[in-house]
């Protein structure tokens, strides 16, 4: 294989994994804090409707994405007031999220179903883009795309370089103990939520501005899902999420060549493939903890009711 058809399918792979990346790091740093949203399909999928349905109208990818992120982010604040703020379940009210976000998600981009924009620009270095082999891979992606990279790294500085990240890191192993010393932990869980929220929002307007780039209804296509099991998979932490999110891009690459090469196996066999790949990861991986003991953080999933 050449470096350039190399470089090719590093780019492709790229580009299936960075909604991923986007998504599970929102995920990460609320079930860090000790919530549990299962609301990130919807999220998703709302994201990518209004981002599209805004950049139509605006004729600006930025002012897309930022709605996106929106739409995300507004979701994200009704999950947060049922649960953070109300103390409901964790489970159900993420489960409700989801199937809100497919619902407005439907009623927001309908009248831009079958429409098409150009995609968002990709970075252009004179010099640089057309480097045989590495230039495309790394001068000529998109902003979404180095935002992404971008945000693994930032989320990991933040939990491991800096009190805020440490304070939410505690709030999510024990949240009585954290709440008796003094800290805010309502308001650190629902600004965590409100991150999370906006990454997956993010996550859902790059497939309708970028990756794809047109709005059709579910296009999230369970990535919402799979971003959940990538923080598993990635034991809560950033850098691992990279990794994972590579996996999961590198099956879907795999199973649309796999498709394109006529091997005579079911097409809904191979697009099942990426799906697949991440549930015996998650599983290889409880094998291999099984005399560890769980990595998630302590409190995670549970209700938080201050005592006065």
């Amino acid at each position: 294989m050449s470096l350039d058809i190399l470089s090719m399918v590093l780019v492709t792979i790229i580009a299936a994994a960075t909604p991923l990346m986007i998504a599970s790091l929102g995920e990460l740093v609320a079930e860090r804090a000790g919530v549990l949203n299962l609301g990130v399909e919807g999220m998703m999928v709302l994201g990518a409707a209004t981002g599209f349905a805004v950049a139509v109208e605006t004729g600006s990818t930025l002012a897309g994405a930022a709605a996106g992120a929106g739409a995300g982010l507004a979701l994200a604040a009704l999950f947060g007031i049922l649960t953070v703020g109300l103390s409901a379940n964790q489970v159900a009210s993420g489960l409700a999220m989801t199937i809100l976000g497919l619902g407005l998600s439907g009623l927001v981009g309908a009248a831009y179903v079958g429409l098409k924009r150009e995609p968002a620009p990709h970075l252009n270095v004179p010099g640089l883009t057309d480097l045989p082999g590495i230039g495309r891979l790394l001068f000529g992606q998109d902003g979404f795309v180095y935002f992404a990279f971008a945000l693994v790294a930032g989320v990991w500085w933040f939990l491991w370089r800096t009190r805020a990240g440490l304070t939410l890191r505690a709030i999510g192993d024990d949240h009585t103990a954290t709440h008796a010393l003094g800290l805010k932990v309502r308001k650190v869980r629902f600004l965590a939520v409100l991150f999370g929220g906006a990454c997956a929002g993010l996550a859902g307007a790059y497939l309708s501005l970028a990756y794809t780039p047109f709005w059709a209804p579910a296009m999230t296509a369970g990535r919402g899902w799979i971003a959940l099991a990538l923080v598993v998979f990635a034991s809560w932490r950033p850098l691992r999420v990279l990794a994972g999110a590579m996996l999961f891009g590198g099956a879907t690459v795999l199973q649309l060549h796999a498709q394109a090469a006529g091997l005579g196996l079911p097409g809904q066999a191979l697009s099942a493939l990426p799906y697949l790949a991440t549930i015996l990861a998650l599983v290889l991986l409880s094998l291999g903890r099984r005399q560890g003991g769980s990595l998630a953080p302590a409190a995670l999933g549970r209700d938080f009711t201050p005592h006065r």
